[in-house]
């Protein structure tokens, strides 16, 4: 999605893996360590060749993955440095008897191969919870995991998935003083989908020269406005992970202005990767935008469309292509935010069919016709004073959902 100036030419890109913009002096791999059940590739690497600045967004859950736990200590001991991101999948490695030996091992494993410190490691895993991981394996395949490290970045974005049907992927170019700078994004998720984040892992790569308390507050922001407004199932993982690198290999260091740019860049590349998120949600057969403006702040919007979002009943409404406002007028109504239900409209693909808080007129059978896209807009407005609004990412509810999970572990 365009943005910013003339002289920024912020732009967010879907491109053929051989076109797609990558920032400078990263190198990726990725190989099957033999953790699925299947040939795919299961393990990982992403290298910054100098070492970056580092920062990192985890889940809320009070049940963490052993990764969660070793990447949010190594990121404290190296005070927000990192030169590898180390992904594996098919197992979340959380909830088992060795998940702290296996992340530490894997860490080990990756720091001595290409010597570095082992703090300068962030692991990341996802897949199925509560079984346990042979992490010889992982150990095994890293010396030649290492050695094939290059370009191949789509590689690690298919090497991540799980129930994703496709790779998710994403970059802005920002035109700055100092030169061109690159952040190329890549994130994973389908199922077991909700803020604060997700059965989410996001990377984000930039050659920008940023240090490390400039980034953790800027992703902060960023994901709070994308990957926590993104719900398909209502349930949060324990292994979210989203973490942003900048090694400024590009030699642009950014001014004060220019650091706001980038921030817009990373929100929209962020958002971006939730809508492909979203769109690929288990199941799904539409993306769900939904916004809510006229509370009396941002929070209280967030919080109606977030409770929009998690319903049932919305969910299931939407992929029958059902004009059926009043299951989105009873979740605006038990989200927790007072509002008068008399001065709610609603819209569905534009079309009013509530107005203060009661019945529209509107053709029904159009409306089912216009229902029945890739793509479905819920608005929901509060008359009056409020300036409140905030944009909410899903999707619809299908028996594919059921499908998928009721077998997963199978």
């Amino acid at each position: 999605m365009p943005s910013g100036t003339a002289s920024t030419q912020l732009i967010t890109q879907h491109l053929e893996a051989s076109l797609f913009p990558l920032p400078i002096g990263y190198r990726y791999a990725a190989a099957h360590a033999g953790i699925r059940k299947d040939k795919r590739h299961d393990l990982a690497l992403i290298v910054s060749d100098a070492t970056a600045s580092a920062a990192g967004v985890f889940t809320k859950n009070l049940v963490q993955a052993a990764p969660v736990l070793l990447s949010k200590a190594n990121l404290k001991a190296s005070r927000g440095k990192a030169s590898v991101i180390v992904v594996n999948a098919g197992n979340a490695n959380c909830a088992t008897r060795t998940g702290a030996k296996v992340a530490l091992d894997t860490c080990k494993a990756v720091a001595k191969a290409l010597r570095i410190p082992v703090e300068h490691v962030l692991p990341a895993s996802t897949g199925v919870i509560g079984v346990e991981m042979d992490g010889s394996k992982l150990t095994t395949a890293m010396p030649s995991l290492v050695a094939s490290l290059g370009g191949d970045f789509e590689s690690v974005a298919k090497a991540m998935l799980t129930t994703d049907l496709v790779p998710k992927r994403a970059a802005a170019r920002l035109a700055t003083k100092g030169g061109t700078v690159t952040l190329s994004g890549m994130t994973k998720g389908s199922g077991m989908i909700h803020p604060m984040m997700a059965t989410t892992l996001g990377f984000v790569m930039t050659d920008a020269r940023l240090s490390p308390t400039d980034l953790k507050p800027m992703l902060q922001r960023a994901t709070a406005r994308s990957f926590n407004r993104l719900s398909v199932d209502g349930d949060m993982s324990t292994n979210d992970t989203i973490f942003l690198l900048a090694n400024g290999a590009s030699g642009s260091a950014l001014t004060v202005k220019e650091m706001l740019l980038f921030e817009e860049a990373l929100t929209h590349l962020l958002e971006d990767l939730a809508i492909q998120i979203a769109r690929d949600g288990e199941g799904a057969t539409k993306l769900v935008t939904i916004d809510v403006a006229g509370t009396r702040n941002e929070a209280d919007a967030e919080t109606i469309a977030r409770a929009i979002a998690n319903s049932p009943l919305v969910k299931t409404a939407i992929y029958g292509n059902d004009a059926n406002w009043g299951r989105i007028l009873a979740a605006a109504g038990y989200a927790g935010v007072k509002f008068d239900p008399a001065h709610v409209e609603i819209d569905l693909q534009g079309v009013t069919v509530c107005r203060s808080g009661l019945a529209a007129k509107f053709n029904e059978e159009e409306l089912k016709y216009l229902l029945n896209t890739p793509d479905v807009r819920i608005d929901l407005r509060i008359q009056g004073k409020g300036k409140g609004r905030a944009r909410f990412f899903t999707c619809d509810f299908t028996e594919g959902y059921i499908k998928i999970n009721a077998s997963y572990r199978s």
